[in-house]
């Protein structure tokens, strides 16, 4: 007998942007410029599809532009923001 394959515990919330997303996505897009400065700048998010997510109680800032994922930080408990290097599959959506 095959055991049912457990149901993810995995969600997205859906929510209301907020003035506080909005600080989150420029101190996002600051770091994402900041870190990049010696790249040439071609492809530059767009801050209408660029989205603040949360996954598993946990908050993400999701930096996208027309071709998909630039960058993605996780905000950590004291505020500062981490860039990822591999983005959870959950907040990829369907790019892959």
């Amino acid at each position: 007998m095959s055991k049912p394959k457990p149901q993810s515990r995995t969600r997205r919330a859906a929510k209301r942007p907020t003035a506080a997303d909005d600080e989150l996505k420029r101190r996002a897009f600051a770091a994402y410029f900041r870190s990049n400065a010696d790249m040439r700048h071609d492809v530059q998010p767009d801050a209408a599809l660029s989205s603040v997510e949360i996954l598993d109680g946990k908050q993400y800032v999701v930096l996208r532009h027309a071709g998909g994922i630039l960058a993605c930080y996780r905000v950590r408990n004291d505020g500062m923001l981490k860039r990822l290097v591999r983005i959870p599959h959950e907040l990829r959506g369907d790019e892959e």
